[in-house]
């Protein structure tokens, strides 16, 4: 991994990967998309969360379209396909990942926020998915993975008007989880981990393997997989030791929105 266009910290169990190209608003190239790949398969040997976070102005402005233009038509279905298998090591993987977002989060920036689990978006970031003005297609899985955040309609207006998102629409729309204040991100996004790398490994495995799946499946399928899915986690030391302290008073209970029920 070079650490020159990808930076890679483990602290606390939590993998922090950084984009590095600030000079380029972090424009995502073949070096940095090898970095990122690189840094995400470390993190799922040892971390237990993963941040990704922009280092300079913006999280990241997308495809390096330098680099892009001189592609042929072949060329590009490849490079397409790599992007794919790169952001699915992070979706279809066994840590949860966290995209810290603030200014730029757009084209294959938003694609690379959309592969990760959650998002946290600071009041400074914005979204958009300008391919269609520059006469080009999305290539990084907008077109399931995005569409399946805000849906089909909003992702049309988005290419076809070319219309920019602040940070609170994107949190209605559902395309971020959180908005906090600006250069609040970081901060959230490490609470968030926090909780996640705590978390019991066999509910991790249904969260991110399980759950997504299911979307996929008939009704019935869905719900037959979920109840194999509740058996395995009841296997898990964890479960006797978590439920136990419940039984027992030791666990915490939910509380309301504001009074430490989390994030």
């Amino acid at each position: 991994m070079d650490a020159r266009i990808i930076t890679y910290e483990l602290r606390d169990r939590i993998a922090w990967i950084g984009l590095n190209r600030p000079q380029k608003r972090n424009a995502i190239n073949e070096a940095l998309l090898a970095g990122l790949e690189a840094a995400v398969l470390q993190a799922r040997r040892e971390a237990r969360a993963m941040v990704l976070f922009g280092h300079g102005p913006c999280f990241c402005a997308g495809l390096d379209l330098a680099e892009h233009r001189s592609r042929e038509a072949a060329e590009v279905f490849q490079h397409s396909r790599a992007w794919h298998a790169v952001f699915s090591l992070i979706r279809r993987g066994p840590v949860p990942a966290i995209a810290a977002l603030h200014g730029a989060t757009v084209g294959g920036g938003l694609e690379l926020a959309a592969a990760c689990h959650l998002r946290v978006a600071d009041a400074t970031a914005f979204f958009a998915l300008p391919e269609g003005s520059r006469g080009i297609y999305v290539g990084g899985g907008a077109s399931v993975h995005v569409a399946r955040l805000i849906g089909a309609a909003r992702m049309m207006d988005m290419m076809l008007t070319g219309r920019v998102v602040d940070a609170a629409t994107a949190e209605r729309w559902g395309l971020v989880q959180y908005q906090v204040a600006e250069s609040g991100a970081i901060g959230q996004a490490e609470a968030l981990a926090a909780r996640l790398a705590d978390m019991a490994p066999l509910t991790v495995l249904g969260v991110l393997q399980a759950l997504p799946r299911i979307q996929d499946m008939s009704e019935e399928d869905g719900l037959f997989v979920e109840s194999l899915m509740a058996a395995l986690a009841q296997t898990g030391p964890e479960a006797a030791e978590r439920l136990g302290d419940f039984v027992a008073k030791r666990g915490a209970k939910v509380a309301e929105p504001g009074e430490g029920g989390g994030p």
